[in-house]
């Protein structure tokens, strides 16, 4: 919905993913903001792209999960949000 579906993006002996480019872009940006803000201040954000990192992904690759992570995080809020009235 937001763009944020891995895409198998591999070429010969790498193996990776790329965002899917579709979906809504304005979500897509507030994602990304949210996530460089989490990684400059949330020192759990920090701490699992120190992880990523050891682990050879580069920056890209990490904001690319980043954006995962939030918006599973983001619908899963709004989604309680949702049922909640009608319980």
């Amino acid at each position: 919905m937001c763009g944020v579906a891995p895409i198998p993006a591999s070429s010969g002996k790498t193996t990776r993913h790329r965002l899917h480019r579709g979906g809504d872009r304005r979500a897509n940006q507030a994602l990304h903001t949210a996530v460089i803000v989490r990684l400059r201040y949330s020192d759990q954000a920090r701490s699992y792209a120190d992880r990523l990192r050891s682990e050879g992904k580069s920056m890209p690759e990490i904001i690319r999960c980043q954006k995962r992570y939030l918006a599973r995080e983001v619908f899963t809020a709004l989604r309680h949000d949702y049922l909640a009235p009608t319980t």
